[in-house]
């Protein structure tokens, strides 16, 4: 593959002149100045991990940005790979939890449905809805910790916050709700992995969070690593403008909250006959009356944040797939390769885009189209194909049809894919395009749930040690054994914090002194 490859950086200005006056200082300068002497220092330890401050694909949307509960930030949908008469929904929410986000870490809301939608017919109408909803419970108010000492497993009683859900599998016809079953009761979620002292074994956690039901389905909810692995700086004018920004995962060390279902086919499929169902999620929010405003919606991944421009975004959201007649232009003429034509000069394709409608709306023919399909944006999947015993990253466009766009599997490598089609791959436009980020930075695992552990939110070397006291441990911590790597900068930010309260003591005896002369 030839990713957008790194150039040299443009560079250079004009020396900045001094304004007239601008060297005398007042109180509130210098006290700037020492906060920011100590503050920048200590930010340069803050960027080690997990990364920069970073725009995101997660936020497609202006209204659902600020409620990142309600933000639905992937879906995956694959026949499972140890597992091949089930398939297995991936749906996340939250984007970008930093991993010592406490003391009030990540829980799903209790005001919320969250909704994992089955068409098995083409019809663009929900067929199963499988309903999560989640309550919250607190053992001491009287204290801020989430959890009041190590926990070892889910029911300890030092994990002071903890949530539970329901899960309810509603079947309709023509839209219009004829059941409703109880799957699961009151099953645990796997807590925010705070750290290494207050979870000693998360894995142990994980693996107690995972439930399965009598009828043969499994289901897990809460923290995971973020699977989606990209370089979200495509943002900034596309890398940079100059193909300057590429190659980094601007997601890794963060993570999402997830929630996922392994089913058997025979469950979610019309027949044998007709394998293919499409699949998307929904976030729906109680509203002032109390009932619930559908608030987030996603089906196919990049969709909703570069096909719809802005004017469309907040209304995809709220709407369902039966309606997205609506949105057919954006697909057919899309912004973004005039965009790549404008700043890169490659001939966008000519439009309309019939190729996207087909895998954005219909599904490849003879692959995951379902028969008298109704044009709508799913994530498609044929749970009839086999699961590849060496999934390829480019799915469908590298001959693994088990892959993207045929459903999503959690190492599909969707922003590549997504751009080679975008620039013409299904028109003859061979081209090999991409973001050089090709895998997430954590392994996933073989067996449900497959999404990788969250990253902990203790990251460092531990302060203690055997046989030595905590203050002790934290001054060997923090001591720089040699002149160089990272314990050099936490010195160099402390000492720069201190210099920084020295100053501010300094600025203000000065000006106390001098508010106590005569003129």
């Amino acid at each position: 593959m030839t990713p957008f490859s790194s150039l040299s950086k443009r560079g250079g200005g004009t020396p900045r002149r001094s304004a007239p006056g601008e060297g005398r200082r007042g109180l509130a300068s210098l006290v700037c100045g020492a906060l920011a002497a100590g503050g920048l220092a200590a930010a340069g330890t803050a960027v080690l991990e997990p990364g920069r401050a970073a725009a995101s694909s997660h936020r497609e949307a202006p209204l659902v940005s600020g409620a990142p509960q309600y933000d639905n930030t992937d879906l995956y949908a694959f026949v499972s790979p140890d597992k091949p008469d089930t398939t297995t929904l991936v749906a996340n929410w939250i984007p970008f939890e930093e991993p010592a986000g406490g003391p009030n870490f990540y829980t799903f809301a209790e005001d919320a449905q969250y909704d994992l939608h089955i068409d098995n017919d083409g019809d663009a109408r929900s067929d199963l809805v499988f309903r999560y909803t989640f309550r919250t419970h607190v053992k001491d108010k009287n204290t801020f910790l989430y959890n009041t000492g190590p926990v070892h497993s889910l029911d300890d009683p030092n994990l002071n916050v903890t949530q539970t859900y329901d899960v309810d599998l509603i079947r309709l016809r023509h839209g219009r709700e004829v059941s409703t079953t109880r799957l699961a009761d009151g099953v645990p979620v796997a807590p925010s992995n705070v750290g290494k002292a207050s979870m000693p074994d998360y894995g142990a956690l994980r693996k107690q969070a995972v439930h399965r039901t009598p009828g043969g389905a499994a289901t897990f909810a809460g923290q995971a690593d973020d699977p989606f692995f990209a370089d979200l700086r495509v943002f900034d004018l596309l890398y940079g403008g100059d193909l300057s920004e590429v190659g980094d995962d601007t997601l890794k060390g963060y993570n999402v909250n997830t929630i996922a279902l392994q089913v058997p086919n025979d469950l979610i499929r019309e027949s044998a006959g007709q394998p293919v169902v499409g699949i998307w999620s929904t976030t729906r929010r109680k509203n002032a009356r109390g009932g619930f405003t559908q608030v987030s919606r996603l089906g196919n991944p990049l969709v909703n944040e570069v096909v719809n421009p802005q004017k469309d975004k907040d209304g995809f959201n709220a709407s369902s797939p039966h309606g997205d007649a609506r949105f057919l232009r954006n697909v057919t003429h899309p912004e973004l390769p005039k965009l790549v034509e404008q700043i890169y000069k490659i001939k966008a394709p000519a439009e309309p885009r019939d190729d996207l409608v087909e895998v954005f709306l219909k599904g490849v023919k003879d692959l995951n189209q379902p028969p008298y399909v109704r044009p709508s944006e799913q994530l498609r999947l044929n749970t009839s194909i086999a699961p590849s015993p060496h999934p390829k990253r480019l799915g469908v466009l590298d001959g693994d049809n088990a892959g993207f766009p045929n459903g999503r599997r959690l190492t599909d490598d969707v922003i590549d894919a997504a751009l080679q089609v975008m620039e013409g791959a299904l028109l003859g436009a061979k081209n090999d395009l991409g973001d050089a980020v090709d895998a997430n930075d954590k392994e996933f695992e073989s067996s449900f749930p497959y999404v990788a552990e969250p990253t902990s939110g203790s990251r460092g070397r531990a302060a203690g040690s055997t046989g030595a006291d905590v203050r002790s441990g934290l001054g060997d911590a923090l001591r720089p054994a040699d002149a160089s790597g990272d314990t050099m900068l936490m010195a160099g930010s402390a000492a720069a914090g201190a210099a920084g309260v020295l100053l501010i003591g300094t600025g203000l005896s000065w000006w106390r002194r001098r508010s106590q002369r005569p003129y």
